[in-house]
């Protein structure tokens, strides 16, 4: 086998093709844009490089064919734990080889461990937790934008390695037409009825005021899990911004009590509908499809994320929100389904949320970590 670290634009085009060919037979497999991918690793574009180091590598066999690659990464703001200072890896694919994926998974290691980390997490996202995070172990069907599907043999190689389980990630899938619970329905309509209590769903125009409402409830409601690291304006500002080519304004909402923000819930309509034929190109052709693709819409939303400020929650903002959401989106007659992903084993505020809406199991992916 043929190794090499990524350091050239031939070697940084390999990497990519690497999923291509290893996906190329599998029905479900919705190819990232390459330009999402090479936007991870371009410090232009990322601003984790500006607390934290990657690299990455191709790995091909003796005859040239490619058969895995590997990224290795360190985010300065979270690697240095109580319990020993961890890396990532990520972007991993491979075929079902134990020495392939040995010396792909001992490269990455070595790299980190000469860095001084102990330990290694993966497969993870050098970037926020939103997107290329987590191994998928159940529920092998069509992927949401920026969700990682794998072949479900890199489980075994994951373990074989060493890796055990650090934490469970839970997609639930709602049906859009179907019902709530009519204890849900009842608890909602209270809620949104209550004084003081307001609800607005995002504006285009005013995104920078919506992004620091944004900030001020996630900081909030997530201060106390384990490495937390506040989010900046800025930051999802530019989420915002890079949103809006998929963006429906009011899929996104947010609940204010005495004008106060306490409440979130950012939907998008999911564009891997829209670009599973490009292959992960977006040339001129591809972009004409996509806005043809809007246009007509498609029929799955992804919840990305939601969170209430601790103060207000046990209040039912949450249920109050899915039903503002409803109220858009039945009439449209347009969406199907909403994945609620993902929610970690962790959270179970936020997975009890999940079981009052009737929303059932679609995915399950794990995040691992190998102790050096």
């Amino acid at each position: 086998m043929i190794l090499k670290e990524v350091d050239h634009p031939q070697t940084a085009a390999e990497f990519l093709d690497v999923a291509r060919e290893l996906y190329r037979n599998d029905k479900f497999w919705v190819c990232p844009l390459d330009k999402d991918i090479k936007a991870v690793f371009d410090p232009k574009l990322n601003n984790f490089h500006s607390h934290g180091s990657c690299t990455r590598w191709v790995l091909k066999s003796d005859d040239g064919k490619l058969i895995g690659r590997i990224a290795a990464f360190i985010n300065e703001k979270k690697a240095y734990q109580p319990q020993q200072a961890t890396g990532g890896i990520g972007f991993f694919e491979c075929i079902d080889n134990t020495e392939a994926a040995t010396l792909l998974f001992d490269t990455a290691q070595q790299w980190l461990s000469a860095r001084g980390m102990k330990a290694m997490d993966g497969p993870i996202n050098f970037g926020e937790n939103d997107s290329f995070w987590g191994l998928l172990i159940e529920g092998f069907t069509t992927p949401s934008y920026g969700m990682n599907y794998h072949h479900s043999y890199y489980k075994k190689l994951f373990e074989d390695y060493g890796f055990t389980v650090l934490y469970e990630q839970i997609t639930n899938h709602l049906e859009a037409k179907k019902p709530f619970p009519e204890r849900f329905t009842k608890i909602a309509q209270w809620v949104a009825n209550k004084p003081g209590y307001s609800f607005k769903h995002l504006e285009v125009g005013k995104l920078e005021q919506f992004a620091k409402d944004f900030a001020e409830i996630y900081n909030d409601a997530w201060q106390d899990f384990e490495n937390f690291v506040p989010l900046e304006t800025q930051g999802i500002l530019e989420s915002f911004n890079k949103m809006k080519t998929v963006m429906d304004e009011k899929l996104i909402w947010f609940a204010y009590i005495n004008e106060e923000p306490a409440s979130v819930i950012v939907i998008i309509p999911d564009a891997n509908q829209m670009i599973k034929s490009f292959n992960g190109k977006l040339g001129l052709i591809e972009k004409l499809k996509f806005l043809y693709y809007r246009w007509k819409g498609v029929s799955r939303m992804r919840a990305v994320v939601m969170g209430t400020k601790k103060q207000f929650q046990k209040l039912g903002l949450e249920s109050a929100l899915f039903i503002k959401l409803k109220e858009y989106v039945i009439p449209l007659n347009q969406y199907e389904e909403l994945e609620l992903s993902w929610v970690g084993d962790f959270n179970d505020k936020m997975l009890s949320i999940h079981e009052a809406t009737g929303a059932t199991l679609g995915k399950k992916h794990v995040t691992l970590r190998k102790i050096f």
